[in-house]
């Protein structure tokens, strides 16, 4: 009876679903004994560091034994489920969502697990030198850690504990690793607090110590392969090769590149390795090197480091392509700014020459492209190399720029003498086809439209003075500046002609200012630079016009031209000078006003200072004459000396006709120290270096001192008696009248002369 309750209840599936509700309660107390075993021991084997290996692993075959049953009692509730989904969905949901906890456990049961042997693994590979084994191991452990960490249900002091274990064991290979890496690649440094320099780069050694395979070829060894290898599996790889680009650059490299006398020698030594070792050239004197002595140097260095160290694959990529992307950038910047730079021409007839240059930079990155230290078709490198013309013109402008600036802060005291015949060394350049196909028109039909009254040849000419040597050498400068555009792409013709440009600018601008004080101070200075400004204006008003049609388009077109600026610089001599003048104009003054307006003369003390203000006056134009001789033009020369002595006389005529009475001592005094002034003024013309030349200039003054012929009809006048002046007013027609109006003459004749009726008379001639 009872069987066949048995079967009828089995038929319905209620017997089932008690027999499996019995299973799962059974199963749920054996899941949570067996992690409470499992958490126990690992907390003792990570926590507690209890050896315990006989029952770690029990432990993991009766994991194992629960896991299989669990998935057998999973797969047969799926299957009653499914059977009986219409019925008995809340039954079996009660018992999914306990077998759901129940399998969760599991997981990170399983976890645990796969994470103790994994540790377990990769201990034992550590030990056997089994370096990516290890590595390998260590990360199936970080990823079973990471998987735990999901889980919210995890243990957070038994979490704590597998990182901890974690980080030590990892630390512990990289260690490992590192102590392989030091003892694989061994480097002799210098000491740090040795200065840098090329006695200390001498000392610099890299020692790849690793054998040869069995075919003698020399690779980098299967320990080498499995230490590059896992450190690149635990990510410390990056951080190892940057460390060694960084003392590869700086200790070997760019020493290479920066030293001339500097090589590399590459030693073998038998069963301990390939040595690298800085030597340097005795005969080697060069400030630097060439592209090309760089080039093999670097190669000999990568080669070696690339067959013995760098012929490795990591992932995608071999190991040299990671050093490459670390040191190029660095390399190629020390290549171009310590080599390439100084290799530029300094002239363009060596243009063609560099070709060279730009071929062994291709070579020298092909070799490069072949070990796979670079990736892609062009670099900076070679960028630079190829625009050889656009670094010709900017280095050549920058060198214009520098030594220009050098002639215009030296000093200017030195000069050269030019003269009215003298003309620019311009350069023989080729006759432009325009003008040949002008010349060949016209003499087929010849003309003769030349006037009979020609100029003369010195018309536009400068008149002979004394210029800066160091502006002769500026003008040159510009010439050969300019000579370069000729024949040059449009690009660096235009650069050197707005260059040339530049440094005209530069004078205008840098001159002035620099030069200021010792302008003002001395005269001398003050006229070179009117001449250095006047020289300079001249030659800029043809420049542009010698070498217009010779550069290219669009400077041949009209844009080639410096006459523009020709106004600027002759207003700047022209200021300079008048600056100078208004200087010596003031100190003239200064000393006349120590003369006491010329008045009471018969005492004694006031003519000694009138007697010295004269003297000092006249000392002070002397020595103008002789410094500014033979520096100025004539015409200039004299113009300037005749306005400060006109100055002075003027001041003269003011103060003497300022005093209201002059006693007939007084008047003597006055001529004499007037006739003083009339017998040495002349005398302070001497713009010739040859004195037999300087009388014609000396007897010319009347037309420079515009006040001279009134000086001179005022000194007649002191001794002259009343009659003599009534003549020479003659009715306002006379010399006197010429010079002086009836009402000055009037009071002229009032101060000289005392109130008698003779004096009446003459003072109503005076009309």
């Amino acid at each position: 009876m009872a069987s066949f309750v048995t079967e009828v209840l089995a038929s319905s599936g209620k017997l089932e679903k008690e027999d499996l509700s019995s299973k799962i309660s059974k199963m749920s107390r054996k899941v949570e004994d067996t992690k409470e075993e499992v958490c126990d021991m690992i907390n003792k084997r990570y926590g507690d560091f209890l050896p315990s290996l006989q029952g770690s692993e029990e432990l993991m075959v009766q994991v194992d034994e629960v896991s299989k049953e669990m998935d057998a009692l999973k797969n047969c509730i799926e299957t009653e489920v499914q059977q009986n989904i219409h019925v008995a969905v809340a039954e079996y949901a009660k018992l999914k969502q306990q077998l759901e906890k129940n399998t969760i456990i599991m997981t990170m049961l399983g976890h645990l697990k796969q994470f103790h042997s994994a540790m377990e693994e990769s201990n034992k590979a550590l030990l056997d030198k089994k370096y990516v084994d290890a590595a390998n191991h260590l990360e199936r452990a970080r990823a079973s850690v990471d998987s735990l960490k999901g889980w919210k249900t995890s243990q957070l002091p038994l979490l704590s504990a597998l990182s901890s274990e974690l980080t030590v064991q990892r630390e512990n290979l990289i260690y490992h690793l590192g102590d392989e890496w030091k003892r694989l690649v061994i480097w002799s440094l210098p000491s740090s607090k040795e200065p840098a320099g090329l006695k200390s780069f001498l000392k610099v050694k890299l020692n790849l110590s690793h054998g040869c395979t069995k075919d003698g070829e020399a690779k980098p060894t299967a320990l080498l392969r499995c230490v590059l290898q896992a450190l690149a599996i635990q990510g410390d790889l990056q951080h190892k090769i940057k460390l060694f680009s960084q003392v590869l650059l700086k200790t070997m490299l760019k020493p290479l590149v920066m030293y001339p006398s500097l090589s590399v020698r590459v030693t073998e030594q038998q069963g301990e390795g390939t040595v690298l070792a800085l030597q340097c050239l005795e005969e080697s004197n060069k400030e630097r090197s060439t592209p090309s002595q760089v080039y093999s140097k670097l190669l000999l260095v990568l080669r070696t480091l690339y067959s013995h160290l760098l012929d490795v694959s990591i992932g995608d990529k071999k190991l040299s392509a990671i050093l490459g992307e670390l040191i190029w950038e660095e390399m190629s910047k020390c290549i171009i700014h310590e080599c390439l730079l100084y290799s530029i021409p300094t002239n363009s007839s060596q243009l063609e020459k560099y070709n060279t240059v730009i071929k062994e930079t291709e070579e020298f990155e092909k070799s490069l492209k072949e070990m796979e230290f670079l990736q892609g078709d062009s670099t900076d490198l070679l960028k630079y190399a190829r625009d050889v013309n656009c670094h010709f013109a900017s280095k050549k402008c920058k060198d214009v720029i520098v030594a220009a600036r050098k002639l215009m802060t030296s000093k200017m005291h030195n000069t050269v003498k030019i003269t009215p015949d003298y003309k620019l060394r311009l350069p023989k350049l080729p006759v432009p086809a325009s003008e040949l196909k002008v010349k060949h028109d016209t003499t087929k039909n010849e003309i003769t439209m030349e006037n009979k009254k020609q100029l003369s040849p010195w018309s536009m000419c400068l008149p002979a003075c004394r210029i800066s040597e160091s502006v002769q050498q500026l003008m040159e400068l510009a010439l050969n500046t300019l000579s370069e555009a000729v024949g040059s792409s449009t690009q660096c013709a235009l650069q050197l002609f707005f260059t040339v440009r530049n440094v005209f600018q530069l004078f205008y601008d840098v001159v002035p200012t620099y030069h200021k004080e010792n302008l003002l101070k001395f005269p001398h200075l003050a006229a070179i630079q009117h001449n250095n400004c006047m020289y300079l204006a001249h030659h800029l008003l043809t420049l542009g016009h010698h070498f217009r049609a010779h550069l290219p388009q669009p400077l041949s077109e009209g844009v080639a031209t410096f006459v523009d600026m020709v106004p600027g610089f002759r207003k700047l001599g022209a200021q300079c000078f008048l600056a100078q003048m208004n200087v010596q104009r003031a100190e003239l003054l200064e000393r006349l006003s120590t003369a006491h307006n010329f008045s009471n003369l018969d005492d004694e003390d006031n003519y000694i200072a009138a007697s010295k203000a004269v003297r000092q006056v006249i000392h002070q134009l002397k020595q103008l004459g002789t410094v500014w001789q033979d520096v100025l033009p004539v015409s200039i020369y004299c113009k300037a000396m005749g306005n400060l002595l006109n100055t002075a006389i003027t001041e003269v005529i003011s103060k003497i006709m300022m005093l209201e009475d002059i006693s007939s001592e007084d008047g003597e005094h006055l001529h004499t120290l007037c006739q003083t002034i009339i017998e040495e003024g002349p005398l302070v013309f001497i713009p010739l270096a040859e004195e037999n030349k300087n009388k014609k200039y000396q007897e010319e003054v009347p037309l420079y001192v515009r006040k001279w012929s009134t000086f001179k009809e005022l000194v007649i006048v002191l001794r002259a008696s009343l009659q003599e002046i009534v003549d020479r007013w003659a009715d306002g027609k006379g010399p006197l009248a010429l010079e002086f109006s009836s009402s000055e003459v009037k009071n002229l004749i009032r101060a000289l002369f005392q109130n008698t009726e003779r004096r009446a008379v003459a003072l109503t001639k005076i009309r």
